[in-house]
């Protein structure tokens, strides 16, 4: 999970048992009654925001008390803010060395969690919050934390290498967060956090959650947390079924093109197209207005009249569509709404199931369509996986749908002002004229006319290169300069994943044994920035200068483009395919030391000298 931070706070209303009636156990409580600092509840209302959700409500007020909490919720349940917030209003801003450290298996969820911090310390002058994650340059981390900061949220690889180092100091630590723990057990972290945890102060706080309570997790607790309060928490994440829901597999750089195709095609009355921050939400409507289309930005810095105005445009007409932020659009009810595109995908369940119910209002039908790039595989499965529904893939709308719908919209034009009579009398009059004096025919002219009106851009769009044969023996395009050229040898096919069924290939990665790299820094960095999945990889087999990595055979152009700027141990990969390697062989038949798939989730991490594996007591 990596939450919006607008979104991290679930409106979602917490049951409530008590033996009398009273206000509160009617509607739930509020982040008034929750004990929160002055400062951190303002900043949480500026965001909007009254109700907390069933986590929240359990435990923020456990957390404000000091005692450790065990939360068990899934993904997109709020629980970023549920200990966020606690640890934002007890921090003392006078002391540099960090207070506060926030463990997470991925980047993604590191940086989530990060600019929640900021959204929700937006009244705290002075508070500094540092993410630390794999593949980042050391040099902002290490100036950062010189500096003094009082909030560190990273990645267990990371976090050890500045306890290596001597860069990060956890003497005067207050509050310990696992956030997603069963995750980064999975990963292979198990070792690295109980060294991490053994590195932090005896009387710290610790709040430990998880979507699990597998055993390992268990033990980890009754070790490490003291009294710890266990609350566990469901998410309310149905999705109507009035709703299609669709997604689109596309890189970065080709949303807005992706997004203007879609508006072309489509068929929609009002649309909301979310975005992640405030500042894409205005240049994104500016770059649909220069397209032509009638759009609009809202966001948590529009005046509420100008909210007003612009959601009445959008019942009335005169608006097609708002580019918004999750915050801006909570309760917005405007039965026009026919369509919801997530330009960035939402990486909170609850904020997904809160964005597309915004479609689909008074039992009317709606659309939902949602833009993942190949890093973002991972968010469609938990929304697979918590909403149980299954989105549709769809196709880029091709350049010959565009201009069908183009010519026909154009047709449609033509249709309706012959429909005007006496308007058409008057120009039929001055085209008769215009054919009389200069000879051409009316045909003609109105072919002029339509030019002169339309402008200087084309009607119709540019047709499309053709690509080259695809060999599916090779998995491959086939000719010289085809998808992902032909330099990089001939793909040799070496089996099937034993995980997926899916033909395997063997690659080669210029990083090896001098580079002290490890399987499981190669498995990270190529997932985390490939999209790819710990199904995915087949066997690993590290040479002095470099390794061989079996993988998909197909491996989409995304995920090449992705690989190209990948490093290891602080050196690029250089992804090729391998043409004479043969096989990946396992030393003594199995990977090396913590080598298994999967184990990490950082890239460019520096490799650390072995230690005495431990378990758990």
């Amino acid at each position: 999970m990596s939450t919006d931070p607008e979104s991290a706070v679930s409106t979602t209303p917490a049951p409530e048992e008590a033996s009398a009636p009273s206000a509160e156990a009617e509607q739930g409580p509020t982040f008034d009654s929750l004990g929160l600092s002055d400062s951190v509840l303002g900043a949480v209302k500026a965001l909007g925001y009254e109700t907390p959700s069933a986590i929240q409500a359990a435990t923020i007020p456990s957390l404000l008390e000091g005692r450790d909490v065990v939360g068990l919720a899934q993904t997109g349940t709020g629980k970023t803010a549920a200990f966020a917030l606690p640890v934002l209003s007890n921090l003392d801003i006078h002391q540099n060395a960090p207070q506060a450290l926030v463990l997470a298996p991925t980047r993604e969820l590191a940086l989530q969690v990060c600019e929640a911090f900021e959204r929700y310390a937006a009244n705290l002058d002075g508070v500094r919050i540092l993410p630390v994650y794999g593949g980042q340059g050391y040099g902002p981390q290490l100036t950062a934390l010189r500096r003094g900061v009082h909030v560190v949220v990273g990645t267990p690889g990371r976090i050890m290498d500045h306890l290596e180092k001597g860069t990060l100091d956890l003497s005067q630590l207050r509050f310990l967060v696992l956030d997603e723990a069963d995750e980064m057990l999975n990963m292979g972290f198990a070792e690295d956090v109980e060294t991490i945890l053994a590195e932090t102060p005896e009387d710290k706080q610790v709040a430990l959650f998880s979507a699990t309570m597998p055993a390992q997790i268990r033990r980890l607790s009754k070790k490490y947390l003291r009294d710890a309060k266990e609350i566990s928490v469901k998410a309310k994440t149905q999705t109507a079924t009035n709703i299609t829901q669709r997604y689109l597999m596309v890189s970065y750089p080709q949303k807005v093109d992706a997004l203007t195709r879609i508006l072309e095609v489509e068929n929609f009355e009002g649309m909301i197209v979310f975005t992640r921050t405030k500042s894409e939400t205005e240049s994104l409507a500016e770059k649909l207005r220069a397209r032509g289309f009638l759009a609009t930005a809202i966001n948590g810095d529009i005046a509420q009249n100008q909210r007003e105005k612009t959601v009445n445009q959008l019942k009335d007409g005169s608006l097609d569509i708002l580019v918004a932020t999750d915050v801006a659009a909570r309760g917005l009810d405007v039965e026009r709404i026919s369509h919801v595109v997530n330009y960035d995908l939402p990486t909170d369940v609850e904020a997904y199931v809160h964005r597309i119910g915004r479609t689909g209002r008074a039992g009317r039908t709606g659309d939902a369509i949602s833009f993942v790039t190949p890093r973002e595989r991972w968010l469609l499965r938990a929304i697979e996986k918590h909403t149980k529904a299954q989105p549709v893939q769809m196709q880029l709308p091709s350049v010959d749908e565009v201009n069908a719908t183009r010519l026909s919209r154009f047709d449609d034009g033509i249709t309706a002002a012959l429909q005007e009579a006496e308007r058409i009398e008057f120009f039929r009059d001055v085209v008769r004229h215009y054919v009389e004096e200069h000879d051409v025919p009316e045909v003609d002219v109105a072919a002029a006319l339509a030019a002169v009106l339309h402008g200087e851009e084309p009607l119709l769009l540019d047709p499309e290169p053709a690509k080259p044969a695809y060999d599916d023996r090779r998995g491959r395009r086939d000719d010289r300069g085809g998808e992902r050229g032909s330099d990089r040898g001939p793909r040799r096919e070496t089996g099937t994943s034993r995980h997926t069924g899916q033909p395997l290939a063997t690659y080669k990665i210029q990083v090896g044994k001098r580079h002290r790299v490890e399987p499981r820094q190669i498995v990270g960095a190529i997932a985390n920035e490939g999209g790819l999945r710990r199904a995915d990889f087949g066997n690993i087999s590290i040479r002095n200068d470099f390794s061989l990595v079996e993988l998909p055979a197909d491996l989409a152009p995304e995920t090449w483009k992705a690989l190209e700027s990948t490093r290891i141990s602080g050196k690029l990969i250089e992804l090729t395919e391998d043409s004479g390697g043969g096989p990946v062989r396992r030393s003594g038949g199995r990977f090396d030391k913590g080598g298994r798939p999967g184990s990490s989730s950082d890239s460019g991490e520096r490799p650390r000298k072995p230690r005495q594996k431990r378990k758990f007591d």
